[in-house]
């Protein structure tokens, strides 16, 4: 009796075994399971990979939010003096997630220069507006301070006759924009 109670439990702890295994090697862990991407994010091994426009952790994040405000100009140009003024960047009313509107560039510029933006950077793709032809780029750096984005160095060049350059192709000093 005795031997026949051993290999009952003997045969039952082999099942529970068996079953114990076939249910850990079945149920490997899920790192995208309790993950939500937002605006069409996709997860993969447990991150967000997030669709161009949007960022974050969860790609909660739209990307240009945090080039639009009003920014204060300081710059220095090739043919210009120091100068001091306010520009105002929107989103875009076109379709693109990704395209804001400048308005008073340069501080002359009546017409709004239109710009695109990925992650922390800035593109003018060459335009013309109100008679000027503008081209240039720019990079936010973090606030040291408040971690945010709280300057912009931007680097372009505007022509209309004469090129005046704001650290683009390495002339004149960068456009300093602080928010």
């Amino acid at each position: 009796m005795k031997a026949r109670f051993k290999t009952i439990v003997l045969s039952a702890l082999g099942t529970i075994v068996v079953f114990s295994a076939l249910l850990y090697s079945s149920c490997s862990p899920d790192k995208c399971h309790a993950i939500a991407c937002a605006y069409g994010g996709v997860c993969t091994d447990g991150n967000c990979i997030c669709p161009t426009g949007y960022e974050g952790t969860q790609c909660e994040k739209i990307v240009r939010d945090k080039f639009v405000g009003t920014w204060v100009v300081y710059e220095t140009g090739t043919l210009t003096g120091g100068n001091t003024y306010t520009v105002a960047v929107e989103p875009n009313n076109d379709s693109s997630i990704t395209s804001l509107k400048i308005t008073n560039f340069y501080n002359s510029i009546r017409g709004s220069v239109i710009a695109t933006v990925n992650a922390d950077s800035i593109y003018i793709n060459k335009q013309v507006v109100d008679g000027d032809t503008i081209i240039g780029t720019g990079f936010l750096e973090p606030d040291a301070v408040y971690a945010v984005h709280g300057k912009l160095t931007m680097r372009y060049v505007i022509k209309n006759g004469k090129s005046n350059y704001f650290g683009f192709d390495s002339t004149g000093s960068p456009s300093v924009w602080a928010k």
